[in-house]
């Protein structure tokens, strides 16, 4: 069983997969109160990209990790089962509706992704953990040992992580996410919707793509419609765990022609 890290936008790998985002400016889900950041974001979001702009984000993120320590990295990693998420709230009732929503907001806009949240922690496939941001590395260190969180510590610096571990076949077989509740709505749900996008699949960090949440440089705090294609491809059924860069690319262009045509109808875009 491999995994990796990423965190504080950047990434780490081990018999887990884990990422997170460090200290910095945030937003919010389509559907949240209003957060006059996230507002600004999504009137100035950009919605129309080419087939080489889509298939670029794609491959940058869906393959690779940026601080990588054990497993291959050159596969396809995605759940190949309904997803479940578990809410740990530590008390803070208010955040866990808002992560609820950031959940339900994923499974609107991802066509063939079977993802809920759950109330039993024995079904669930992710553990999202809410803590308070002085309890971070301490929760951290919990996780996945003192070495390793003096690692994540000096390496990444998160505000927020999120890492998964995956079975020999490249399918992820858990994840774990951790969320600070006292750093601003902002904050809160960008660290949300990005560390729970990246536990299911697209854990590399990109600086290289201006459009996407994954980028170390942008904060969205809402499910934009860029990172909509990457995730609708990543779980497309054409797209399987195990691919390799020239399989994915083989079958590539079907799956954008009818990612395009679900983007477009959930979103109420022009085809």
């Amino acid at each position: 069983m491999h995994g990796y890290f990423r965190s504080g936008r950047a990434l780490v790998g081990l018999a887990l997969v884990v990422a997170g985002t460090s200290v910095s400016d945030a937003g919010a889900p389509r559907t949240p109160p209003e957060v006059p950041a996230i507002a600004q974001r999504q009137r100035a979001e950009r919605k129309t990209f080419t087939d080489g702009e889509i298939t670029d984000g794609f491959l940058r993120t869906a393959f690779g990790a940026e601080y990588h320590l054990a497993g291959r990295v050159d596969r396809i990693r995605k759940y190949d089962k309904p997803v479940r998420v578990f809410i740990d709230a530590a008390g803070r009732s208010d955040r866990r509706a808002q992560l609820a929503a950031v959940v339900a907001d994923i499974a609107r806009h991802v066509q063939h992704l079977d993802i809920a949240v759950t109330e039993r922690r024995d079904q669930a496939s992710v553990v999202a953990k809410l803590v308070r941001d002085r309890d971070l590395y301490r929760t951290i260190t919990a996780l996945y040992g003192a070495d390793r969180a003096r690692e994540i510590r000096s390496s990444l610096d998160p505000q927020c992580l999120s890492g998964f571990r995956k079975s020999d076949s490249f399918e992820i077989i858990n994840s774990d996410v951790l969320l600070t509740v006292d750093n601003g709505d902002f904050v809160f749900f960008d660290c949300a919707y990005e560390e729970l996008l990246q536990s299911l699949g697209p854990i590399n960090d990109t600086t290289a793509v201006p459009w996407t949440m994954f980028n170390d440089d942008v904060q969205m705090g809402f499910f934009d419609v860029y990172d909509q294609y990457i995730l609708n491809i990543l779980y497309d059924p054409r797209i399987k765990a195990g691919m390799t860069v020239d399989e994915v690319r083989a079958v590539l262009p079907e799956v954008i022609t009818s990612v395009r045509a679900w983007v477009a109808q959930v979103n109420g875009l022009s085809p």
